[in-house]
């Protein structure tokens, strides 16, 4: 019998799934808890829906590849009217592209993994300090599964969460020591990143470079570092479910294992490791902002047999600190393009989206 012929069988079993939630929960180890105990085979909470299994099985394999856009010289009129043009193109029709010569070094990004690594691998009872579910506890938390008592299947991932929703600083010593310089230069510099890749957005849109920047799209953001460990069973279960982002725009770091996967066309397309490469994707907010020209396209991360694979995702959330309120740019309104949203508040969009299980988008909630 097959993996996932054992696996349906096991799910028309009779089981006490909160129990095991909370079991899973009361641990404070994560994941990484259970791969330490030894198990050769997951728990049943992390086991996806015998039909998603099957589905999986027919699906075939895309020879698309994400849109990968080089930033060097935008500063040059010429190739920067190039490079508006690409992520025009992929923000429309993918939501998502990666980006190389970004200006972060090697030695941040690098560092910036390896910093996540030693959190995730010290000891259990050092992390377990940071461990909360609850979002207002302060300004970093380590979890696994934010959605763990919502969605229907937990995903095979830890997360270390730092939170810069209400203001861009945060004091060095609330951060972990053994991760603190990598984390706070990283941020620094994304934070960089992300305001040039707005301006470039703004010009995609027609308007002027600040117009986003000026709107405070480039404001509140999260910073949430992933630690996916080797799973023993990885086709029964997946590293992040399909998803959307909320926020306006996300910066992603990832290591060169792999796994990520983002749907276009209805098909499912590897977002392959590029050498010191971003991959940067437009969130839900950003698609409501631009009246659907920018798509915000639902993705994955696969589990991997090896590993453990890492990566930062950071959010561009918007103002925080003072409600603000956002709705489809006025210039991008006309007969030929009518509004498709209401205004929103940026905490009351992602309260909405959070309320969720992942892989269920708020959009629809907005909509006209």
């Amino acid at each position: 019998m097959s993996r996932i012929a054992e696996s349906q069988a096991e799910l028309t079993m009779e089981y006490d799934r909160l129990k095991e939630l909370k079991a899973f929960d009361d641990t404070k180890a994560g994941v990484k808890g259970l791969v330490d105990s030894g198990i050769v085979e997951i728990p049943r909470i992390f086991i996806r829906p015998s039909d998603e299994l099957v589905e999986e099985l027919t699906q075939g394999k895309s020879t698309l590849h994400c849109p990968v856009i080089d930033f060097s010289g935008i500063e040059v009129q010429d190739h920067r009217k190039k490079v508006v043009d690409e992520i025009r193109e992929a923000s429309e029709k993918w939501g998502f592209f990666q980006l190389i010569n970004h200006g972060i070094p090697s030695s941040v990004s690098e560092g910036m993994i390896d910093g996540i690594r030693k959190f995730h691998e010290q000891d259990a009872e050092l992390k377990k300090k940071y461990y909360s579910r609850d979002i207002k506890s302060g300004r970093v938390r380590y979890e696994s599964n934010f959605d763990l008592y919502q969605s229907k299947t937990a995903n095979w991932r830890d997360t270390l969460n730092i939170s810069l929703l209400h203001s861009s600083h945060i004091e060095p010593e609330e951060i972990p020591a053994v991760c603190r310089n990598e984390i706070v230069e990283y941020i620094n510099h994304v934070t960089k990143l992300g305001e040039t890749i707005f301006s470039i957005l703004s010009e995609a849109l027609g308007l002027k470079p600040d117009h986003l920047k000026d709107m405070e799209c480039t404001k509140g953001k999260s910073v949430v570092c992933h630690y996916y460990p080797a799973c023993p069973q990885p086709e029964l279960t997946l590293g992040a479910a399909n998803h959307t982002d909320p926020a306006f725009l996300t910066v992603l770091l990832q290591d060169q294992i792999g796994g990520l996967q983002v749907l276009h066309n209805n098909q499912w397309i590897d977002v392959k490791p590029v050498s010191q490469g971003l991959v940067v994707n437009i969130g839900e907010a950003l698609q409501i902002l631009s009246n659907d020209k920018f798509v915000s396209a639902n993705h994955r991360v696969l589990a991997n047999g090896v590993g453990p694979r890492m990566s930062v995702a950071c959010f561009f959330n918007g103002s925080f600190a003072q409600p603000k309120i956002y709705g489809p740019i006025k210039d991008l309104i006309s007969e030929e393009n009518p509004l498709l949203f209401k205004e929103f508040t940026v905490t009351d969009y992602i309260a909405k989206f959070m309320s969720r299980p992942l892989g269920t988008s708020a959009l629809d909630l907005f909509r006209l």
